[in-house]
């Protein structure tokens, strides 16, 4: 079954938006994990509009399941990444002030700055995944760069899916299968939720793990987050 790990940066933006501590970023991601998700991830920015860098410690010494980190890797982040040791670090390319993930990384371009990264997380034990567009040649040179995952970035299968879901889904397929081919395990995420993450499970090969926050957090104010877990858990079956 794909795991699936819940980012609760939405959780933490609410809290911030008042101050306080209220929702309970930590307590959240805990009863997360108890009404069955697999894994937590967060994404903290320069401006730690959401997610903040001294959440992570605590979240880190309270996941029991997989704590992702995501971000760009700058000697800032890179450092906390090294300090925290988190099971996963998710390498994006995201600009300072990007609202949201908006591309994959290319690593055609980019294959030796990742590399150099990931050598350093590897070395401390902690596993690596590279945000990837769905595009074959930088599947195979995001396995040069020594990573251990992608994470296909899924926002154009989301877009497409309701005018034409299996050409939507034709390069992830391909992408996947590449991907399993290189030795590399496949995670996915951006904007799947309750419509499109059955097929997309469905339909690419080895998929190991989602990760899954706005959708989620959303669908959570109408159902619960309880109610809402089993709901997305139940698409990945």
């Amino acid at each position: 079954m794909t795991r699936l790990s819940v980012n609760i940066n939405k959780v933490a933006t609410l809290r911030n938006a008042r101050g306080g501590s209220i929702p309970d970023v930590q307590r959240f991601a805990a009863d997360c994990e108890r009404y069955g998700a697999q894994g937590i991830t967060v994404h903290p920015r320069p401006d730690e509009r959401h997610i903040k860098y001294s959440d992570l410690l605590p979240l880190k010494n309270i996941v029991q399941t997989e704590l992702n980190i995501e971000g760009y890797p700058s000697e800032h982040f890179i450092n906390i990444v090294l300090d925290i040791k988190p099971h996963q670090v998710t390498l994006v390319p995201d600009a300072p002030d990007a609202i949201t993930s908006n591309a994959g990384w290319n690593t055609v371009e980019h294959q030796h700055f990742l590399h150099d990264i990931i050598i350093r997380f590897k070395n401390a034990g902690i596993r690596t995944s590279i945000f990837i567009d769905p595009i074959t040649e930088r599947i195979v040179h995001a396995q040069q760069t020594g990573t251990d995952c992608v994470e296909l970035y899924t926002e154009a299968y989301a877009v497409n899916y309701s005018i034409n879901r299996e050409k939507a889904i034709e390069n992830y397929v391909q992408a996947a299968a590449t991907a399993h081919a290189h030795g590399l395990f496949i995670n996915a995420g951006h904007d799947l939720n309750l419509e499109n993450l059955k097929f997309f499970n469905e339909r690419i090969p080895h998929l190991d793990e989602v990760s899954i926050g706005h959708a989620l957090i959303c669908d959570a104010l109408y159902y619960g987050i309880e109610n809402t877990i089993q709901m997305y858990l139940q698409q990945l079956k």
